[in-house]
């Protein structure tokens, strides 16, 4: 058993939701791997990941859905706490959790047709948002 490391850093906030696909990274990462898992950890409170279609429909079919169900203009204690107006981005994120573990075999993914792996940033300003793809496996 093997673990490898490495770490994606990238700049988030051009939208009030961003979502990043990183689908491409992750099937780099565990080419010539024999067989395992990759996890997927996003660092901060304001950011998750998830499986989803990623399809300009869906995203905005996405963003509208946390936009209703969270909205940002609500009156958040968090916000009456820390004075940062991003209440809604917290809530967002611990809706998606900040991991995902996916396996694989013969350095390939068991993600459907339509999946990809996306990062969601729900932060109300720019980011360097940092993810954690750790694969554990036999090479």
């Amino acid at each position: 058993m093997e673990i490898e490391t490495i770490e994606l850093s990238f700049e988030t906030g051009k939208e009030e939701i961003d979502i990043i696909d990183i689908t491409d990274e992750i099937r780099k990462l565990i080419k010539g791997w024999e067989e395992g898992f990759v996890n997927i950890f996003v660092q901060g409170s304001t950011g998750g990941v998830t499986v989803m279609e990623y399809e300009s429909g869906l995203i905005s079919d996405i963003k509208e859905m946390f936009q209703l169900l969270i909205p940002r203009n609500r009156d958040y204690a968090h916000n009456r706490t820390w004075g940062d107006a991003n209440g809604h981005s917290h809530l967002r994120a611990s809706l998606l959790k900040p991991s995902l573990t996916i396996p694989f075999k013969d350095g390939r993914d068991y993600l459907g047709t339509w999946q990809q792996v996306v990062v969601m940033d729900f932060d109300n300003k720019k980011r360097k948002r940092k993810v954690i793809l750790q694969v554990i496996g036999i090479r």
